[in-house]
């Protein structure tokens, strides 16, 4: 049985508009394999990120030509930007609150990184996702984060998650 070739190329791409430039043309061009495929495929598979850098890891069989791809999830706290319009966080989250994010939009993100999150549901996931807003300073529906939090535990925000 003859060994298989492969390579794997790891990088952070535009999701949604990965090109044949750089960093992906220059690495894929040596290895002989449809560059236009594999960046196509790679829009396809980040196009829910759009607007942000997400980490692809490429899998190519230099032999066949054939290639796997694997979509990383932007960080929690930059989903979590982008849902609320602002830069970063605040610097004193204690006291200075930068932006609001809603119940709602938490439990969007919570979907976007299923499975980096170690919830066992999504209205776990979706707590995780606000209690990563106390250390950014950010409100939930207007109150702290932890205070949502219980809330989601006494049920008052389950017609969310129905």
């Amino acid at each position: 049985m003859k060994n298989m070739a492969t390579e794997t190329l790891e990088a952070l791409v535009d999701a949604g508009e990965a090109s044949a430039g750089p960093p992906l043309g220059p690495k894929l061009g040596p290895l002989g394999v449809d560059i236009m495929e594999i960046v196509n495929s790679i829009n396809e598979k980040t196009e829910k990120f759009k607007g942000m850098q997400v980490p692809i890891k490429l899998t190519v069989d230099t032999e066949s030509g054939e290639f796997e791809i694997e979509v990383g999830t932007p960080p929690t706290s930059g989903l979590i930007l982008e849902k609320v319009g602002v830069e970063k966080g605040s610097g004193e989250p204690n006291t200075n609150k930068v932006a609001d994010l809603k119940v709602k939009e938490a439990k969007e993100i919570a979907e976007m990184k299923d499975d980096d999150l170690l919830g066992k549901d999504v209205k776990q996931k979706t707590k995780e996702i606000i209690g990563s807003c106390v250390s950014m300073g950010i409100t939930v529906d207007g109150k702290e984060p932890r205070e949502v939090q219980r809330l989601i535990d006494e049920g008052k925000y389950d017609s969310i998650f129905e």
